[in-house]
């Protein structure tokens, strides 16, 4: 396989983790609210806390996600100095990921979200036993 087409693997493999982050960053309220179930999973709720504290945690220290690392490494082992370089795919996935945004209110917004998933355990906790909800599901009957 060649690294341009790796690069483009990584990028769609890191915006499927970006996609996971946001998608329980809204389904865990949501779901204390309806009850889902599947919400309170642990494994998939310290998966989540784990990637974010991750992302928080490189923000602090001024770093980029290993992905993005990776990618740019795979770039360049491929010859793609620009994303006019780049295949179509790759080109598309790298636009809808990387905004051009100042990376230092990114990590401002990384810390935001990343406290926003610590109160997602509170609010909706994990793997509670029956009849024990958590504030969510106090507030909403």
């Amino acid at each position: 396989m060649s690294s341009a087409l790796l690069a483009d693997v990584v990028t769609a493999a890191h915006l499927a983790v970006v996609v996971f982050l946001l998608v329980m960053l809204f389904a865990v309220p949501v779901g204390g609210v309806c009850r889902w179930r599947w919400v309170r999973n642990p494994a998939l709720r310290m998966t989540h806390l784990a990637i974010m504290g991750y992302i928080v945690f490189n923000a602090a220290r001024g770093e980029l996600c290993c992905l993005t690392h990776w990618e740019m490494d795979l770039r360049r082992a491929a010859g793609q100095a620009s994303g006019e370089d780049y295949s179509f795919v790759g080109r598309l996935l790298h636009d809808i990921l990387f905004v051009d945004v100042d990376q230092s209110v990114l990590h401002w917004i990384y810390a935001g979200v990343g406290l926003l998933v610590l109160a997602g355990l509170f609010l909706v906790p994990p793997h509670r036993r029956a009849g024990e909800a958590g504030l969510v599901g106090k507030l909403s009957g």
